[in-house]
């Protein structure tokens, strides 16, 4: 993970699941031009996480799913886990603010900064959060000026974001 991320502590896998909608990102080409993305999170049987990530792609008027599995990196009560969609090839999963009390939102990256991800439990945020995301993205190194705003057609769209 970036040196100077920390993944939160007193992680609690079992409130973590279930289903995300994707407020904001730096985009990458597996999800390009998609809106209407959301994560799904399930445990397995070997004490991994599921998890099926979907979006809607407009220039192709498809949906778009991807499904991987996810395994702690270190220990249960860190919210770093390593993530697969490809085989054998594991990517880093490093929630590195939480919600702690109700888990609504949280804020995840990867091995590098090009990967930003802002999670909310729906598909309607405050302007006050994602100015918080901005705010703290920003002041760890990531470029927030490409970051991309998540369109959730019929469900809403994210405050504050034009």
């Amino acid at each position: 993970m970036p040196d100077d991320v920390k993944p939160v502590g007193q992680f609690e896998i079992n409130r973590y699941l279930g289903k995300w909608y994707e407020i904001a990102r730096l985009d990458h080409s597996f999800e390009r031009g998609m809106d209407n993305v959301t994560a799904e999170y399930t445990m397995m049987s070997d004490g991994g996480v599921s998890v099926r990530n979907r979006g809607y792609l407009a220039e192709d008027n498809q949906w778009k799913t991807a499904e991987g599995k996810a395994y702690f990196v270190d220990r249960q009560d860190l919210g770093y886990l390593k993530v697969s969609f490809f085989g054998p090839f594991y990517g880093s999963y490093v929630i590195f603010e939480l919600d702690s009390e109700n888990y609504q939102y949280a804020f995840v990256t990867s091995y590098d900064k090009s990967y930003l991800w802002l999670l909310s439990r729906t598909p309607l945020v405050s302007d006050d959060l994602v100015k918080r995301f901005v705010e703290l993205a920003g002041e760890l190194g990531y470029p927030t000026d490409a970051l991309v705003y998540v369109d959730h057609h019929g469900q809403g769209t994210t405050l504050g974001v034009e």
